[in-house]
């Protein structure tokens, strides 16, 4: 099976993604957005955009997925689920 490539999503569907996975959106700062999850010691950052995410910020939250318990698997499944 060939593995699926990352493109670029719109920022709602990525806030979602977290969200789907128990991350809820604590504060907002300027552009940015906080997520955060219970038993999840790190904060979530995501710029605000009216734009599609390009593929290296999502590559950027990908680092903090894993740092969530998010795989890359999960991510595409939770992917799937918001579209």
């Amino acid at each position: 099976m060939t593995e699926r490539r990352i493109t670029p999503i719109p920022y709602s569907t990525l806030v979602k993604i977290f969200e789907l996975d128990g991350f809820a959106v604590s504060r907002q700062k300027g552009d940015h957005v906080v997520l955060t999850k219970p038993r999840v010691k790190r904060l979530v950052f995501l710029k605000k955009s009216s734009k599609e995410v390009p593929v290296s910020h999502i590559l950027t939250n990908l680092t903090n997925l894993r740092t969530a318990g998010i795989s890359r698997e999960r991510y595409f499944q939770l992917l799937d689920r918001v579209k």
